[in-house]
């Protein structure tokens, strides 16, 4: 069933999927050999990866542990770093499937499922491309957090390598050629001021929600 869906999709899309979650694996690489570089056991990392699934907060918990913080306030953290996916469930409500589907549906909603599954064009394209990448990410983000928990020792500090550098990099290529457009580089620059402007003041998670309010910017 699931093949027959993902033929709908242009031979671009799937392609920029695979590169996303490949990215996403790649960071998961680093994730993995920053987990047993602050002295986490691999089933830490690897639990977090698997039923959490939002790279995000994990960091953000091994980070507050690893520092001494109480693990009770990193989950918190970690939550509300992960508020956007509220709006976004309402967004995605039609994509995540049915019934004892829509469990697996909600878990690989994430920011890159979530963007390839709205961008298409049609609705059966839209729930196929929301459900490659959302599988694709569910898949590779642990093998990823394997992969760098394995070669961890060999590697320098992992956060000095810029590993954590690619996800972000491959997204700003994807996202570029859409920036052509005046509106939309008008609200996604001034989504980015307020966020930007917000850091030093709203907690941890909060300016990246704020910056949904760019939507809201029109072109003169």
């Amino acid at each position: 069933m699931f093949t027959r869906h993902f033929a709908s999709l242009k031979g671009d899309t799937v392609k920029a999927i695979f590169l996303v979650c490949l990215a996403v694996g790649v960071v998961g690489v680093s994730y993995g050999s920053l987990a047993m570089a602050y002295g986490f056991p691999l089933w830490v990392p690897l639990a977090l990866s698997t039923l959490v699934l939002a790279g995000a907060s994990e960091f953000m918990f091994i980070g507050i542990v690893a520092s001494g913080g109480n693990p009770l306030a990193a989950a918190v953290a970690g939550l509300l770093v992960n508020a956007r996916h509220i709006p976004f469930g309402v967004t995605v409500r039609e994509l995540v499937g049915q019934r004892a589907a829509s469990f697996l549906g909600c878990h690989i909603m994430n920011d890159e499922s979530v963007v390839f599954g709205l961008s298409q064009p049609t609705a059966e394209q839209r729930k196929a491309a929301y459900w490659l990448c959302g599988l694709g990410v569910a898949l590779l983000w642990p093998a990823g957090v394997l992969v760098g928990a394995a070669v961890g020792k060999l590697l320098p500090a992992p956060e000095t390598i810029g590993l954590d550098a690619v996800f972000p990099a491959i997204l700003l290529a994807l996202v570029l050629p859409a920036l052509k457009k005046r509106t939309t580089l008008i609200r996604a620059s001034s989504g980015a001021a307020l966020s930007l402007a917000a850091v030093p003041f709203a907690p941890v998670g909060l300016p990246v929600l704020l910056s949904l309010l760019g939507l809201l910017t029109r072109k003169k």
